[in-house]
């Protein structure tokens, strides 16, 4: 039996969701969730465990193969000025995320998620898809391709959050996990980005990625 430790962040939907894919895929995995705390306490012990974090708050000493490039996302503004200056793309804000499924063989663009807020809240509800001119689509997967080609990214599932400036895309930051924007995913896409993710973790194929015929059938009516 395998053992899977999740470190979770503050939003229990991810958390909950990547737990369901491994059960899913996996059934007789071992998954222990916990928090950035019990870590630090020696609370848990990951040794010979896949370590699954859904935080950029971890460790310095936690090891797992993403280190470097969890390093990289948790400095926004670093990371902001190296796309900047390194690969010459626009930055700053927006509430619209590109997932990519980076396979050992090469990545896998699925459709974009978009954040709306809430007029009364202000939190963040998701959809997916949402639906861009291929100008815009060739920029998100030329930019995407590169900058984890930067970080020499090992397989996951990346949120590559972005906005707009003029006709252009502009970076705002890259998330090395399937953060809270990923569930738009669940029940719309197939496989979903947990699913995804787990997936490339293990070293396990992905052929395809689409718009289950439920949702699509759907679009096509509105």
């Amino acid at each position: 039996m395998s053992r899977v430790v999740i470190v979770a962040g503050g939003e229990k939907g991810p958390t909950a969701s990547l737990k369901a894919a491994i059960a899913q895929s996996h059934p007789l995995t071992e998954v222990n969730i916990c928090a950035v705390s019990e870590l630090n306490s020696g609370a848990i012990a990951p040794g010979g465990a896949i370590v699954c974090p859904l935080t950029l708050d971890v460790p310095e000493n936690l090891l797992f193969p993403a280190q470097d490039v969890f390093r990289f996302c948790s400095n926004v503004s670093a990371a902001r000025d190296r796309v900047s200056q390194e690969l010459l793309f626009p930055v700053g804000g927006g509430n619209f995320w590109l997932p990519v499924v980076l396979t050992a063989k090469g990545p896998l663009y699925a459709e974009v998620i978009g954040g709306e807020p809430d007029k009364q809240s202000g939190e963040l509800s998701y959809s997916q898809p949402v639906h861009l001119s291929d100008v815009w689509r060739q920029q998100l997967y030329e930019l995407a391709y590169r900058l984890l080609n930067l970080l020499n990214a090992p397989p996951a599932t990346y949120l590559m959050q972005f906005g707009f400036v003029g006709e252009r895309i502009c970076f705002d930051r890259l998330w090395p996990f399937p953060a809270a924007p990923a569930i738009a995913s669940v029940g719309v896409q197939v496989p979903d980005l947990f699913v995804c993710h787990w997936y490339c973790l293990t070293n396990k194929p992905i052929y395809d990625i689409e718009i289950s015929s439920a949702v699509a059938g759907s679009l096509l009516q509105t």
